[in-house]
């Protein structure tokens, strides 16, 4: 292993994070927190940047992944909730998002976006997603190699630009962010899904160690660390720059999403020639993203549901997203929130277990209360993102700590979690005393 061996991973993992969401949620929250941006994008960073990398140091402490790692709940438990990980950042959200901002970005600008138009570009773009995702070869890594630098380059001509042709002034926060903004940004860096996708990433980045001779799990985590700081300094670089971005253009007029921000800040600075740069770039960024996350989902569901191809779930996968992908950007981000705000916690007990197992020697019981007694919370947070009547809940959920920064699965978690110690410990002195009787 060499040093420019950890430092190309750590690239590598940027390509494989950088898609739709990192691009629309930051400049979405510049507009939107105004004279609150740097306490907003703290909180996006910390749960954006920080949570992702300290997943894929966890799926190092593990053989098997993402599988292993949920399934020391149980192994059902492990299978399920991995595969619907694969389904979020898959054809039910990540994809149709990644292909719904190449055409915000790279479509509308210069065709109308009616649904005629969406639908003839779905069907052209998830055709080509299909016969590449057929045999991808090196084509979407040689493509990223090229990529990443073009993007970095056109988003710090944006943000150059950005400090001498946007002269708007920071306008006062909105609502979200009025009160406690870092928790707001907390919040709404789930929506880059970078935590779940780490759970599928995590498995790549140990991998390419492995095959280059790191066995020893001590060095490997050490080595997926330094990676995942590379990484970080990436996203949280552009993260910080387009919010910026964001936060000059809220004088310029009313946008729809994070896209359109975008593509209003590039035609402001260098008319249609910005324009246009930026379209392609995103285009290309998001159609290897599609690929990339397809090729992922065909190989965990054809290696764990006998009978059915890598072919034939590729299929399925794109015609999905195609469908999906028609209701439009702003349904797929309003209906994506629910489900994010249920798995997300969840998966934050699970990496914060597995970092503290060594002080209760990973028992399932631990675990399995943590894991269901936050589960419940997060299930009713989830049904209120979506709009359910929870009023019959709400008045004892809102008793719970953290409650106002929508954290409040924290509590439940560590008492569940002591419950299972409590019950593991039980059980060995039962087991004890059962031996010493014998």
């Amino acid at each position: 292993m060499k040093s420019r061996d950890t430092l190309f991973i750590g690239f590598t993992l940027f390509a494989l994070f950088f898609g739709a969401g990192n691009l629309i949620y930051p400049v979405s929250l510049g507009i939107e927190s105004g004279t609150s941006y740097v306490a907003a994008i703290s909180g996006f960073v910390l749960t954006g940047v920080g949570l992702p990398i300290i997943t894929v140091a966890a799926i190092s402490l593990v053989k098997n992944g993402a599988i292993q790692l949920a399934g020391r709940v149980h192994p059902l438990f492990g299978l399920y909730f991995t595969a619907m990980v694969y389904l979020v950042i898959g054809p039910f959200f990540a994809i149709p998002r990644a292909a719904n901002v190449a055409f915000e970005t790279g479509v509308v600008p210069f065709l109308n976006g009616s649904p005629l138009t969406l639908f003839i570009y779905s069907i052209i773009f998830f055709a080509l997603v299909f016969l590449v995702s057929l045999n991808p070869s090196k084509l979407v890594d040689r493509i990223g190699q090229f990529l990443t630098p073009a993007l970095f380059l056109a988003i710090l001509g944006l943000v150059i630009g950005s400090f001498f042709l946007l002269d708007g002034p920071i306008q006062s926060p909105g609502e979200k962010y009025a009160s406690q903004p870092f928790f707001a940004g907390f919040i709404e860096g789930y929506l880059t899904m970078d935590a779940i996708a780490s759970l599928a990433f995590g498995i790549i980045v140990v991998t390419s160690f492995r095959d280059r001779g790191v066995t020893n799990p001590k060095e490997l985590t050490i080595r997926t660390l330094k990676a995942g700081l590379v990484t970080a300094v990436g996203l949280a670089s552009v993260y910080v720059a387009i919010g910026w971005i964001g936060a000059k253009m809220a004088t310029e007029g009313n946008f729809a999403n994070g896209s359109a921000i975008l593509s209003g800040a590039a035609q402001l600075m260098y008319g249609q020639p910005g324009t246009l740069l930026l379209g392609v770039i995103v285009a290309l960024a998001c159609f290897t993203t599609c690929v990339g996350l397809t090729v992922a989902c065909g190989q965990f569901f054809s290696k764990r549901i006998s009978g059915l191809s890598y072919k034939v779930v590729i299929t399925v996968v794109t015609l999905i997203s195609l469908g999906i992908s028609n209701i439009g950007l702003n349904q797929i981000i309003a209906y994506s929130v629910p489900v994010l705000v249920f798995v997300y916690p969840i998966t934050i007990v699970l990496v914060a277990l597995t970092f503290m197992g060594g002080l209760f020697n990973h028992s399932r019981y631990v675990y399995r209360g943590a894991v269901i007694f936050t589960s419940f919370v997060a299930l009713y947070d989830g049904l209120a993102a979506f709009g359910m009547d929870m009023s019959g809940i709400t008045p004892w959920i809102s008793q719970l700590p953290f409650f106002d920064l929508n954290l409040s699965w924290i509590a439940p978690a560590i008492i569940g979690g002591l419950l299972g110690a409590l019950i593991q410990f039980i059980k060995g002195q039962t087991s004890a005393s059962e031996s010493y009787q014998n």
